[in-house]
């Protein structure tokens, strides 16, 4: 027997599957999914099984040293899913293995020194090994030198140890040995003994801890261990990221008329065993999560599982306590908030079916269920969904795939669907479900639209319009709560010298630097590169050096410098880095520990706080004017996905949207929540600019330190994809990206816009494989994005 082996090795010329004989110990335990150590040339390597073969090779092949599993860590469906991304999304096969599992289980190499003739060595240098074997890196130097004449000597020989980064955790526990309670009860003398061994008899199994929480001492169990009578042994600890949560259950609630429509649609889908896409168009606020938490109980009545996905950990802790809140310990909750451990824990639930339902962020679309039943993608036009690092994939693919592969029902829940995902739907690929009104039965907020252009000529300097400053006062005076929306952190934009115009940039980036205030630096978004803000121009010498543009960090000092009695949370990438801060910060604005809640675009969708009563759009031009051709649909969807954060409960919600472009139809159709408006006008535009839904798009991103080798390879990357395309097809560039520079990388971009090629997978995969050397040789980078959700 041999096995067919994905070695993890990240690199293009190995990714492919290596042949290794099963020694014959083996052969009853090994498995499709398993992880192994091999030798690979002169090292040993973590691996894992994708195909075993019951037969002899016709060569002579290394052998499988050992197994890392009992049980497999990929399923044949995840094994299946990798070979697929790996065509379609021209990546690595261990990349995308590498997506699927949790951190913990990957490899962690560690080089050794193992003792082979421990009567050979020195009484001096024999205690440094344990178990026969000592990790180099804690050594020193004296010890390395002292130990070198035995290692040429073969006594002690260099290895390799290969672990998983994070282990099982465990706390130590005690349990009764095998013995007569009535008999053992009358032999003891001591009160105490007795109590704790009838405690154990009836609990089974209690933990060191439980047991000091009940009085019983540590003498008390040393006692009873020395006698024979109980031992003490470990037990898997499990890492819960909500353990400290208090979440009272929830009953399921009857469904509106609308409701109950698209969910005795899903219903017959979930019966019937189809694979089919249901787009859930339900306005804000209109009870989409509703009809997934009974769509979800259906499917678990089946004896199937669901998986949920969220596009934000800010939304998780909302989600998960709606979810919790029905179904109890049967949800595991997967995003990268969470720790390694907690996380392999989740992920650990999930696999022993322990949990049935997952709510998650991107990632967690690679869930290992057996058994699916529903797929559900909330908030479905949230670029989020889209992995931009490599291996790039988008989590709706994905689910798609897996919806098929389990003749399962896909949802897609949004108040704003992309536009490619309603026309899908009104071509019939989709399912359509509307629901148009609100499951409170309120009217949706009225938004007004400021136009700060006449602010301004009213004298108006300030970043509040009056009549958005006059309702944040009113709501405070009322006891109402606020969110405050602004789509860029920090505390200015960038520095500016009055006197000649100098603006600070990264060195490194073509792009200006932003100041954060707390930490008085200026930092660039894009490298991390970081420097002191300069008190006089450094250019000019001039102090005239002042803050431009405004941040978050601006806005919170404004609102205290404002409104009177107003309490921020402020809710950011610089607030939000702390694990578990996203959870904290809603928290206490949920008990009404602050009335302001200001942010960038994490708090613009899910949240569902009754006493929100009025929303501002501090400045909704700055999503508006990127240079995108999505720029429009996500100003529409931003602003209307803030404004549905207000009125949820009984009282009435009110928006204010302030702008410099009160005019564009994008701000005109969010105004009115007219999305249909917003979705026809807007397909015009597509068409004529030939963009999606009426093209699929592929961007190449190339880039190199020298610019004058970028421009060399952009003319072969040109000509090699006009020799592989129709001429109904467009390649536009190569042209130098949005931003030239990033990281001292010059950056240029060739954008191909195609109805259908069928040679294009293999022209790409051609240009990958060829860069993968041109990289390895000279660091130069292509990287390639199918159906980009950026062309930045």
């Amino acid at each position: 027997m041999y096995a067919r082996i994905v070695v993890d090795v990240n690199a293009k010329r190995v990714d492919k599957l290596f042949d290794y004989s099963v020694p014959e110990q083996l052969e009853t335990v090994v498995q499709i999914g398993m992880r192994v150590v091999v030798p690979f040339g002169p090292r040993k390597i973590q691996g894992y099984i994708i195909e075993l073969v019951d037969a002899d090779h016709d060569k002579k092949l290394k052998s499988i040293l050992h197994i890392q599993d009992m049980t497999p860590e990929l399923n044949e469906e995840l094994i299946a899913l990798s070979e697929w991304m790996q065509t379609t999304h021209i990546a690595k096969r261990i990349a995308i293995l590498d997506i699927m599992l949790p951190r913990a289980v990957k490899g962690k190499y560690h080089k050794v020194y193992r003792l082979e003739e421990p009567e050979e060595i020195s009484d001096e240098l024999y205690p440094l090994f344990k178990n026969q074997q000592v990790r180099i890196s804690s050594l020193s130097a004296d010890n390395i030198l002292k130990l070198k004449p035995y290692v040429v000597s073969g006594v002690v020989t260099e290895d390799v140890e290969v672990n998983q980064q994070q282990r099982v955790k465990t706390q130590k526990a005690v349990e009764l040995c095998d013995v007569n309670i009535e008999e053992t009860l009358a032999s003891l003398r001591s009160d105490k003994q007795k109590d704790c061994l009838l405690t154990l008899a009836d609990a089974g199994v209690l933990t060191l801890k439980e047991l000091k929480e009940r009085d019983f001492s540590a003498a008390v169990i040393a006692g009873l261990e020395k006698k024979g009578l109980v031992r003490k042994i470990d037990i898997e600890d499990t890492r819960d990221p909500f353990a400290h949560r208090l979440i009272q259950s929830d009953a399921k609630k009857v469904l509106l008329p609308e409701q109950q429509a698209a969910y005795d649609k899903i219903r017959r889908s979930i019966d019937g065993e189809e694979h089919r896409v249901f787009l859930l168009h339900g306005i804000t606020g209109s009870g989409k999560t509703e009809v997934y938490l009974q769509t979800i109980a259906d499917v678990l009545q089946q004896n199937k599982t669901a998986l949920m996905l969220v596009p934000e950990i800010a939304l998780t802790p909302q989600m998960v306590e709606r979810f919790k809140a029905r179904f109890g310990d049967e949800v595991a909750v997967m995003h990268s908030g969470l720790s390694i451990g907690e996380r392999y824990d989740e992920w650990r639930k999930i696999r022993s079916g322990k949990a049935r339902v997952s709510v998650g962020a991107r990632s967690s679309v690679f869930a290992p269920f057996e058994n699916l039943g529903l797929i559900i993608i909330d908030e479905e036009h949230e670029a989020s969904y889209k992995q931009e690092d490599y291996p790039r994939y988008h989590a709706r693919d994905v689910a798609f795939w897996r919806g098929n592969y389990h003749n399962c029902p896909v949802i897609l829940g949004s108040a704003t669907p992309s536009l490619e995902s309603y026309a899908r739907a009104e071509k019939g690929v989709y399912d359509l479900l509307t629901i148009k009104t609100r499951a409170n039965q309120f009217p949706v907020p009225t938004v007004n639209v400021v136009n700060m252009r006449d602010e301004l000529a009213a004298g108006n300097r300030s970043m509040f319009s009056r009549e958005l400053t006059e309702a944040i006062n009113d709501r405070i005076q009322k006891g109402e709560q606020i969110v405050l929306f602004l789509n860029r952190r920090g505390h200015a934009q960038f520095l500016l010298c009055r006197d000649c115009g100098h603006v600070p940039n990264c060195p490194n980036c073509d792009i200006s630097l932003t100041y954060h205030k707390v930490t008085d630096e200026l930092k660039c978004h894009y490298c991390g590169h970081k420097e002191y803000k300069p008190l006089t121009c450094p250019n000019c010498d001039s102090e005239h050096i002042r803050e431009m543009g405004v941040g978050t960090q601006k806005v919170e000092e404004l609102i205290y410098q404002h409104f009177e009695g107003a309490k921020v949370i402020r809710m950011d990438n610089d607030t939000t880095s702390r694990k578990g801060a996203h959870e904290q910060l809603l928290l206490k604005f949920k008990n009404q520990e602050a009335n302001i809640l200001l942010g960038t675009q994490m708090i613009a969708k899910g949240l569902d706080f009754p006493n929100i009563t009025l929303v501002g759009v501090l400045n909704a031009d700055t999503m508006l004017n990127l240079p995108d051709f999505r720029s429009s649909e996500r100003t529409f969807q931003l602003l209307t996905q803030v404004a549905g954060r207000a009125g949820r409960a009984d009282k009435e919600g009110h928006v204010i949207i302030q702008t410099y472009n009160s005019e564009h139809y994008a701000v005109q159709y969010a105004q009115n929540n007219d999305y249909l408006g917003f979705y026809k006008e807007e397909m015009t535009y597509r068409k004529i600019g030939k963009y999606p839904p009426y093209y699929y798009l592929v961007n190449l991103i190339f880039s190199h330190a020298d610019m004058k080798e970028v421009l060399l390879e952009s003319k072969h990357i040109h000509q090699t994809l006009l020799q592989h395309l129709s001429p109904s097809s467009y390649v536009l560039g190569p042209a130098p990206c949005t931003i030239a520079r990033i990281n001292s990388q010059y950056r240029f971009q060739i954008i191909i816009k195609f109805k259908s090629e069928p040679t294009l997978l293999a022209a790409l995969t051609y240009l990958d494989d060829y860069y993968y050397e041109k990289f390895v040789k000279n660091k130069f980078s292509l990287s390639i994005d199918i159906n980009p959700q950026m062309l930045m």
